[in-house]
């Protein structure tokens, strides 16, 4: 019979590191809340600091850093700004472990987390998963990461569905909300409605009489950016599609109409605009107008005019491309406004 001698592993299967071989481990935190709530920033501040005691405490790692992204979903990791750069860094060689909280706090996209625990295992870096135990180099890593990142999927779109439902009964009660600091003319009031702006209900005035006036929404955002007047985002300049925007919405006449659009996907939160597929509700008199309703209805019957014009109107003046050709109804220009000489 032949003789069989063993040959004892001398460096680690992952990193290729000499296994007698005593060198700390550079080691690196994820920490992540997903709203911007005082009760979740606090638990925020309290990972940061956990997990910097925790690393530091330890004799076989260095601290390498936390790595944080506050007030950010889990489903995916297109906004996480700090996620990536973490990942960038250990695909860099600058980090051999991360530790975090949990499945959840890493990803709740199961394919996101998959592709990530897959990317840095190439490269040797292992991740820690403390709330479950598990080490992504460890044989049965990557089978309880894609369980839990199932489950935690899951949790997520649970939770969408959930506020989704809410959402929808405060619109079918009539229940009015806006994104009020990007929203121009109105201020939240105590009961969570609108209350009139007055200081920017001049300016909403303003923009549906230089409309009617002739003006065009290009024309009407150069010269409230060369007036110095914020947009409703808070930028210094102003853009056609924020006038065209506000010409538009029937929140300026006193209505509103719910539920405009609506979420596609939970994990990409991607959104569509509503075209019939889900239930509008449509609240008269809600809260107290800015424009009046005729002056409201005459432009949009202004909007519809230009708009089957061809895109052919003149913001001169306000009778600018009235007179037309008597045989081929084209109209004749800003000079047919001026007198003959």
């Amino acid at each position: 019979m032949a003789k069989v001698t063993t040959i004892p592993a001398t460096i680690t299967r992952f990193t290729a590191a000499p296994i007698s071989e005593k060198k700390k481990r550079r080691t690196a935190a994820y920490a992540r809340v997903s709203t911007d709530s005082e009760e979740q920033l606090t638990s925020y501040t309290a990972q940061v600091d956990y997990y910097t005691n925790y690393i530091r405490g330890r004799d076989d790692w260095e601290f390498v850093e936390v790595y944080t992204d506050e007030g950010i979903t889990g489903t995916n990791t297109k906004h996480r700004e700090g996620f990536k750069r973490m990942v960038a860094d250990a695909l860099a060689g600058k980090i051999d472990l991360i530790v975090t909280k949990s499945v959840s706090r890493f990803a709740r996209n199961t394919v996101d987390s998959l592709t990530t625990v897959r990317q840095l295992k190439e490269k040797g870096v292992e991740i820690y998963f403390e709330k479950e135990n598990i080490w992504t180099l460890d044989s049965k890593g990557e089978l309880l990461i894609t369980i839990m990142s199932s489950l935690a999927q899951e949790e997520s779109r649970s939770i969408s569905e959930n506020c989704t439902w809410g959402q929808r009964k405060r619109f079918a009660d009539g229940k009015v909300t806006v994104p009020f600091k990007r929203f121009l003319g109105y201020d939240r009031g105590p009961d969570g409605n609108l209350v009139l702006n007055k200081d920017e209900a001049v300016i909403i005035r303003r923009i549906y009489s230089m409309f009617l006036q002739g003006m065009t929404p290009h024309g009407i955002a150069s010269r409230l950016t060369s007036d110095g007047i914020k947009s409703p985002g808070g930028k210094d300049k102003w853009n056609a599609g924020a006038v065209r925007s506000i010409l538009t919405n029937e929140k300026y006449k006193g209505d509103a109409l719910l539920q405009k659009s609506y979420t596609v996907d939970f994990l990409t939160k991607k959104k569509k605009v509503n075209e019939g597929e889900i239930p509008q509700y449509y609240v008269e008199g809600n809260h107290e107008a800015i424009i009046q309703p005729e002056i409201f209805e005459l432009v949009q019957q202004e909007l519809e005019r230009r708009k089957n014009s061809r895109g052919r109107h003149s913001g001169v003046h306000l009778f600018s491309g009235k007179i037309k050709c008597g045989q081929c109804g084209e109209p004749q220009g800003d000079l047919a406004m001026q007198p003959q000489v």
